[in-house]
């Protein structure tokens, strides 16, 4: 008899060991550990599946929003509560914003807000800017969830940093097809481009200057950027690259005049102050070549909380329209935008061009008078 019980005895521990070897096995098979290498180096280790995210700091939810939508946000910063014009992924996400819990500040000089961070209990927090090689580890120690820091390297440029970027989102959230997609796409733009340009003579090419470029602020006509990243992949003849400086420049007006260029780009979300200007320096400006030839023309802001990227390859259609009409005969700038923030932002993006154009006037002849 008391054999039997023994062998029972055995039959059920052997039972419950059983159980939970299927349990742990389930579980296993659910779940699994990735290790990633952010964009400061930093080793990572993330559980998978990953469900509940967060991105902090300049541009970090506009990378999320391009590989993932706003499928996994579980909280946004202050700054992106209100409803922006010319923060692309603001506009198209707008109403899912409104929706979510605020998770910090936000902006270029803050600091991450550990505890509301922690209060929507994400699995993963993406960062840029804000953070450094220690004070990511220290947020990550002090919430106990993963810190993935991003970057997009040079602020309004096509870096490999911005493609690493997109390259670990989508491996930190299996969503690698659509994040390989999105790089492609940038990489052939840049590329067709290049095969467009590269090769046309240096006498067909006019001489080109681009100003109001925002920095720090609203700037006016006098502020450019030499070796304008917008240009370089079209090869155009920048007149400002002869200062031999790269980013931002502010330039005497004097010396506007003595380059006189062919074609004059200016930000549209600036040109209120170059029309102030013109008002009180109409001579300054009729001194140009571009602007009695009426060839002065806006651009949309793409630089807003960090770049752009898909506003920044519609202005770069219309720039290529505008400086190389015969080699991009078959290309309608406003049609590229529409294409281009579909395909960034779906369904959400059809309409962001309508919103820009409505706010600045979109791609079009500037007409200093008005």
């Amino acid at each position: 008899m008391a054999r039997k019980k023994l062998c029972f005895m055995k039959y059920i521990v052997l039972l419950i060991l059983l159980v939970f070897f299927l349990i742990d096995f389930t579980f296993s098979q659910g779940k699994s550990r990735i290790e990633i290498t952010d964009l400061l180096g930093r080793k990572v280790e993330i559980n998978k599946p990953v469900k509940r995210v967060v991105a902090i700091g300049p541009g970090a939810l506009r990378l999320v929003s391009y590989v993932d939508q706003f499928s996994r946000i579980v909280g946004v910063e202050n700054i992106d509560k209100k409803y922006t014009i010319g923060r692309s992924y603001n506009m198209a996400f707008s109403d899912i914003i409104e929706r979510l819990p605020i998770i910090g500040q936000g902006g270029p000089d803050t600091s991450p807000d550990p505890e509301k961070i922690i209060s929507v209990n994400p699995d993963v927090i993406f960062a840029i800017q804000l953070l450094d090689k220690d004070g990511a580890d220290k947020l990550q120690s002090r919430t106990k969830i993963p810190v993935v820091v991003l970057s997009y390297g040079t602020l309004g440029t096509f870096e490999e940093d911005l493609f690493k970027s997109l390259e670990v989102i989508g491996k930190v959230l299996d969503k690698e097809p659509r994040a390989k997609a999105l790089i492609s796409f940038i990489k052939n733009t840049q590329r067709s481009f290049t095969l467009r340009t590269k090769y046309i003579r240096d006498t067909n090419r006019p001489s080109v200057y681009v100003g109001a470029l925002g920095f720090k602020g609203a700037r006016g006509i006098e502020s450019t950027q030499g070796f304008f990243p917008l240009f370089t992949p079209l090869y155009i003849k920048n007149v400002a690259d002869s200062i031999g400086k790269k980013g931002s420049i502010f330039i005497e007006k004097e010396k506007l005049l003595l380059w006189d260029p062919d074609i004059i780009f200016v930000d549209l979300g600036n040109l209120y102050l170059v029309k102030e200007d013109f008002s009180k320096n109409p001579d300054f400006y009729k001194a140009l070549k571009a602007y009695r030839k009426q060839n002065i023309y806006g651009i949309l802001p793409y630089n807003n909380y960090n770049t752009n990227i898909d506003t920044a390859l519609c202005d770069m259609y219309y720039i290529a329209k505008v400086v190389y009409p015969k080699e991009f005969r078959d290309i309608d700038p406003v049609e590229k935008a529409n294409e281009i923030y579909t395909l960034f932002f779906g369904e959400r993006g059809r309409n962001i061009y309508k919103e820009m154009e409505k706010a600045y006037g979109g791609f079009r002849k500037v007409n200093l008078e008005e």
